[in-house]
């Protein structure tokens, strides 16, 4: 795995949307490796693209020990209400915060191989989901909150000792 550091909250990579790609060539497949393998670490569920610095839409994520990957994905379809769930982010260390998530989605994307996936997802999975196709457009769970929530994260965010605003 090339040596690929996590991006952190600052970082102008994680407020920009990521590019589509447009085909799957080497240096995409060994996107897709650096991601499943930067992925396959203890206590990680996903790793986008913009995380390891790189403005594409590809993510790998890891739910119940399958690892799993998806280039150009799409949210395609929401079902049932949004709910609270616990959610952490690596590009932000040690925050934590109840944030908004539909429970199920169906997502679209493509494979390494080129073919065209659609995934129906629930719970944990469905989550992951959701977050990284966040990053693929420019976003972080902190944008998903609420004021007050978002104000009591970003006062924690200001207490960690990696944070360096711009």
């Amino acid at each position: 795995m090339a040596d690929r550091q996590i991006r952190l909250f600052g970082d102008p990579v994680l407020r920009t949307a990521s590019d589509p790609i447009p085909e799957i060539t080497d240096s995409i497949r060994n996107l897709i490796l650096d991601l499943e393998q930067a992925t396959d670490l203890p206590g990680r569920a996903g790793v986008a693209a913009p995380q390891i610095g790189v403005n594409l839409r590809a993510f790998s994520y890891k739910v119940d020990g399958v690892i799993g990957h998806l280039i150009n994905p799409d949210l395609v379809e929401t079902f049932g209400e949004l709910e609270l769930v616990d959610e952490g982010c690596l590009s932000l260390p040690d925050i934590w915060s109840k944030t908004p998530r539909y429970q199920k989605v169906k997502v679209s994307g493509t494979t390494i191989e080129g073919e065209q996936v659609n995934i129906e997802a629930e719970g944990l999975l469905a989550q992951v989901l959701q977050h990284e196709i966040d990053h693929l457009d420019g976003k972080v769970y902190l944008d998903r909150l609420d004021p007050e929530a978002r104000k009591i994260s970003m006062a924690a965010l200001r207490e960690t000792s990696w944070f360096m605003p711009n």
